[in-house]
């Protein structure tokens, strides 16, 4: 399914919306801006005077008039399993094992058992066999220590995050307003090593 990234006139993306979506800020006027290729051509009916039939180019991001709906500064993505398994690389928080989305689990750092909350900073990927043998322990008490820590991805992580079949030219837009902070962003990271975290 093709999916187009859905902007404010300042650039802050909104949603990921479709082709047929996106035609309707095109018809109503409501395109401020695009980025990107022409990546569908939607078409419509003949008019009646010219015999043309009418057509919409909808582009791979469309930046539209409006009232936004996300503010850069207060945003943070929504938590999922699969938001945090991509934010987290799908490599296990605690043997650094390298697992497909089936083998992992959102693992909490501080059990909410003992009081731990279910949000970014609070949560890795950790495959079966480690979340089984941590249990309802923090780390020290289990003596499996975090090979890497968490962090709260920023809104343009978030929408990597929670897109499918990302265009390379859309995926490569939001990956320069990333910060170095980003997994997605930075080349060094390894894990077991802490530099590379906010």
């Amino acid at each position: 399914m093709i999916q187009i990234l859905q902007l404010d006139v300042r650039g802050m993306p909104q949603d990921w919306i479709t082709p047929e979506d996106a035609a309707t800020y095109y018809a109503t006027n409501s395109v401020a801006w695009t980025v990107g290729s022409v990546i569908k051509t939607l078409r419509g009916g003949h008019n009646a005077c010219t015999g043309l039939q009418s057509r919409i180019d909808v582009h791979a991001i469309v930046a539209t008039t409006g009232a936004s709906r996300i503010n850069l500064f207060d945003a943070v993505p929504s938590l999922s399993n699969a938001k945090l398994f991509r934010r987290d690389r799908m490599t296990c928080a605690y043997c650094g094992g390298h697992f497909d989305e089936g083998h992992l689990t959102r693992e909490h750092i501080v059990p909410t058992a003992q009081g731990g909350v279910d949000d970014w900073l609070n949560v890795v990927a950790a495959c079966r066999g480690c979340n089984g043998r941590k249990a309802n322990r923090t780390p020290e008490q289990a003596r499996m220590p975090l090979l890497f820590a968490p962090y709260a991805p920023s809104v343009f992580e978030g929408f990597l995050l929670a897109g499918r079949n990302i265009r390379g030219d859309v995926h490569d837009w939001l990956i320069s307003r990333l910060g170095s902070h980003s997994r997605w962003t930075n080349p060094s990271f390894k894990v077991g090593q802490h530099n590379y975290l906010q």
